[in-house]
């Protein structure tokens, strides 16, 4: 698919990474890893064509397609998201225009013997086969399939995009990328503005209809469940595995116990040469056996040990005054703006327990939040325990910060007593050493503000921790230390946040937000994913307290209709009935999902056969393929229709 070959990048003659050679195979999933400003991003800016190499070459077929998505782009916002997510196929439009035109072409000439006419005809045969290969304009069902699985709603459809918020915006991009189904994925955290839902469908996206892909990213549930191999870039090189990132993790840690006990026994051959010349250097008698040693210390090639980033995020929070037992009691919440956002919201949290909020984008977690730090007003009722000090890190916390400020004067000025005898210290211990801590805030990276409004939280005693998205911009090492810290606090915490590994074994319990209602879950997040698998996450909004006794939902239960009949057997008859119809539900959704499986699987050999010298120039191969995509688009809408229908039931 794609060769790198000899590839160097250089900045202000300062070598990024030199003579990086690998090949990208079909169906490759790759995790591109190395520690921050190692030149992960660049290399796929440089893949993607975007970015000239010092030296080497990328090299790739013809026809293949590459599709690249960035950290950051700039977005238009004057089409509606359906419009603005169709431009994904402006190449089929095209195509279609050129197609129109030599229709009239054909039909206008009438020079049919001439070499021009049937050179016009074989053009024209051959386009109309790559337009119906391609799905001719049978696309819309696709675009909102793809949108629906990204978060949006269809109400959202028409909305023109510049409504949304970058985070939505950038997911628009993503359907459009995906949409153009590149024979090469690559993606620069593609998970940045996506929540729990959208990820896991990206997830089954990648993994089952994606070609090859390449993907940075700092959520490890996320790449291990994508990823079969893994691209590090230290010490200006590259290290391939063919793992996934947790397997790569233990791998490098044995390679560089191996580097360091050959660099250790160098380092002593190397001194006892430098000894044996020190030594001898002006005796006679040793002069012929002191050149040999100076030869054999000229000949040594000097072993590299991988990149570790020694400095530490040492986080500690300071002890507090003990808060009551229980910080937050709230009481049939409702907030509403144009439309409800949230309602009948029930919820108590003890002194201690650290819970998460979790549910798409949109679903008022930050706006419960607001109304918990008072900064909104709200119906119902919702009580602060007593000597409760909240201490809150906003999704925007950064920006917050005075941009012309320096690092030192930013934690200089929220410090008190004591503390500020050991502000460099502390600035230290969060990776800004030295002259970092001189550094305008206007100049440091998303994830250096991340960590500097981190440390201004730290600095004030807080017995109830509210923390907004805290891992956002934040590496995966930077992450684990966190997140010991928080497991570590012995107060009371609420996280909002979409990183699944975060979350595991922090919080024991969770709160779920949809369709403007919240339901309390007991137990992890992948218990909660487990418990919502079938019914919240692929029908958003629906109450899974039926099945799972865990489950307390917030929203009272309706009052029950009467039954026609005073008799216990009309009752479960009914039961028997509407099993019966969940039982048929759940096989067709089944079937469907075999069908479209065996067709994808017989698709993926007749393009095989059409790829072959022979099979490009078989027009009924072209045929065949019509009609299976044909026969899958059906096969979809049928596993749609029992979907849904299930999700009622």
């Amino acid at each position: 698919m794609i060769s790198v070959e000899h590839l160097s990048v250089e900045f202000s003659a300062k070598p990024l990474f030199t003579d990086v050679s690998f090949v990208v195979n079909d169906r490759d999933r790759i995790a591109l890893t190395g520690k921050n400003g190692a030149g992960k991003s660049t290399l796929l800016k440089v893949m993607a064509g975007q970015q000239r190499p010092t030296s080497g070459s990328v090299s790739s077929p013809r026809e293949t397609t590459v599709g690249y998505l960035p950290q950051v782009m700039e977005l238009s916002g004057e089409r509606t998201v359906i419009d603005e997510t169709l431009l994904a196929f402006d190449h089929i439009h095209e195509l279609q225009a050129s197609i129109e035109q030599m229709q009239q072409e054909m039909a206008e000439r009438t020079d049919y013997e001439s070499e021009a006419y049937m050179a016009l005809v074989d053009r024209y045969t051959r386009s109309e086969e790559h337009f119906q290969m391609m799905g001719g304009l049978n696309f819309r069902a696709e675009v909102e399939r793809t949108l629906t699985g990204l978060g949006f709603e269809r109400t959202d459809f028409d909305r023109p995009t510049r409504e949304l918020s970058g985070g939505w915006r950038m997911r628009i991009e993503l359907a459009k990328l995906l949409l153009r189904q590149p024979d090469v994925l690559l993606l620069d955290e593609p998970t940045n503005h996506l929540d729990i839902e959208s990820i896991q469908w990206l997830e089954q996206y990648l993994q089952q209809r994606a070609g090859a892909v390449i993907l940075v990213s700092h959520d490890r549930a996320f790449i291990n469940n994508v990823t079969n191999r893994t691209l590090e870039i230290s010490c200006g090189r590259i290290w391939d595995y063919k793992v996934k990132y947790d397997e790569y993790v233990r791998l490098r840690a044995e390679r560089r116990e191996q580097q360091l006990r050959a660099y250790e026994n160098q380092q002593k051959e190397i001194a006892d040469l430098k000894d044996f010349i020190e030594r001898f250097r002006y005796k006679p008698t040793k002069a012929v056996q002191v050149q040999e040693r100076i030869k054999q210390l000229s000949r040594i090639v000097p072993i590299e040990v991988d990149e570790v980033d020694n400095s530490s995020l040492h986080l500690k929070f300071p002890p507090c005054q003990r808060s009551g037992d229980f910080p937050l009691i709230v009481e049939d919440l409702r907030k509403a703006y144009d439309h409800e956002v949230i309602a009948h919201v029930n919820m108590t949290i003890r002194r201690g327990e650290k819970v998460a909020f979790v549910g798409r984008n949109g679903e008022g977690k930050s706006t419960l939040v607001k109304c918990i730090l008072g900064e909104i007003p709200y119906e119902g009722s919702l009580k602060i325990g007593h000597n409760a000090q909240i201490g809150y890190f906003a999704q925007n916390q950064a920006q917050l910060l005075d941009p012309e400020l320096t690092v030192f004067d930013t934690i200089d000025l929220v410090a008190r007593g004591d503390i500020r005898t050991r502000i460099r210290d502390i600035l230290g211990a969060f990776m800004f050493g030295g002259d970092a801590s001189d550094k305008k805030v206007k100049v440091l990276s998303g994830g250096e503000r991340s960590r500097l409004a981190m440390i201004k939280l730290l600095l004030e005693p807080v017995n109830f921790l509210i923390l907004d998205e805290p891992t956002n911009h934040l590496d995966m090492r930077s992450k684990d230390v966190l997140k010991e810290a928080i497991a570590a606090f012995d107060g009371t915490v609420i996280v909002v946040s979409h990183d699944r590994q975060f979350l595991d074994g922090l919080v024991e319990k969770v709160y779920s937000f949809a369709g403007g209602r919240v339901r309390e879950y007991l137990g992890g997040i992948y218990d909660w994913i487990s418990k919502t698998h079938s019914s919240e996450i692929t029908n958003p909004g629906h109450s899974a307290s039926a099945t799972n006794p865990s489950v307390r939902t917030n929203t009272p239960a309706p009052t029950a209709p009467l039954p026609t009949s005073s008799s216990g057997k009309s009752s479960y008859e009914e039961q028997k009935a509407l099993a019966r119809q969940r039982r048929k539900l759940e096989k067709a959704v089944a079937d469907a999902e075999a069908e479209m499986n065996e067709l994808e699987a017989a698709l993926h050999l007749l393009e095989a056969r059409m790829s072959t010298p022979d099979g490009a120039s078989d027009v009924s191969l072209y045929e065949r393929h019509a009609r299976l995509k044909q026969q899958i688009e059906e096969a979809e809408t049928r596993w749609l229709e029992a979907s849904e229908a299930l999700g009622d039931n």
